[in-house]
């Protein structure tokens, strides 16, 4: 049932036309960002990469960007959509637990921001080659994308439990754009507690690249995101229990 559930959650996505909006936008802001660092690496000798890649400049930009607003849209239409849209009746009622469905439509958002991570890695990695942009290994631009899949998804399950307070698509985006937008400035506040915000945790991919590898504060990340998404979850999936429809 979990499984029949997560794949009518895959399907309903596929058909949405913000997945086409979000691969068309990827593409552009990767496309333009090669142009701007080719352009300026050979016409005003500036490297912007420096001893980096541009695969993993383009993470650095569009994973406090692009994904974070397109996670957003994903997340938000599959719990306040069913609501405009009048079909939570009808996944509600079916023959399956409100936590399975609430775990379909996170893994789906899951699902989702894997796959538009890897398309991004995949773009930015074919430009790097035709720019010249290329000195990290493969396998490193890989992992980078990989281990930025975490902060994310703690950040999707936030946007969920928005999505579960409001009743409205609107309403909903706007809370969640405020909320992220109040995470990313707390850090300049309260300095002293940056890293106990998942926001700021968002290039933690960088500890994972240089020669030498903290593990021990590697482990750490790891707990505080673990115990942000955690808490996240439970809340989003306790009021989805309680909905009514």
């Amino acid at each position: 049932m979990l499984k029949a559930a997560y794949i009518n959650e895959l399907y309903k996505i596929s058909k949405k036309k913000k997945i086409t909006v979000a691969a068309l936008l990827s593409v552009g802001a990767v496309l333009i960002g090669g142009l701007i660092v080719s352009s300026v690496n050979n016409f005003v000798g500036i490297s912007l990469t420096g001893k980096s890649e541009f695969s993993i400049l383009v993470l650095s930009v569009l994973c406090y960007t692009l994904i974070p607003l397109f996670t957003m849209f994903v997340c938000i239409d599959m719990f306040t959509g069913e609501l405009a849209d009048h079909t939570i009746k009808q996944t509600l009622t079916r023959p399956v637990s409100r936590f399975k469905i609430f775990l379909a439509k996170v893994l789906a958002a899951a699902t989702f921001i894997l796959a538009d991570l890897l398309f991004v890695m995949i773009v930015s990695t074919l430009v790097s080659f035709v720019i010249g942009a290329t000195s990290l290994s493969l396998w490193k631009v890989f992992l980078a994308y990989l281990v930025e899949f975490l902060p994310l998804l703690v950040f999707a399950l936030l946007v969920i439990l928005v999505a579960n307070l409001m009743r409205g698509t609107p309403g909903a985006f706007l809370i969640s754009l405020v909320l992220y937008l109040v995470f990313l400035a707390l850090p300049a506040v309260f300095g002293q507690y940056q890293s106990f915000f998942f926001t700021s945790l968002f290039d933690w991919y960088t500890l994972f690249l240089g020669s030498y590898i903290n593990f021990y504060k590697i482990f750490r990340v790891l707990l505080i995101l673990s115990g942000c998404g955690i808490m996240f979850f439970a809340a989003g999936y306790y009021l989805y229990d309680r909905r009514d429809i």
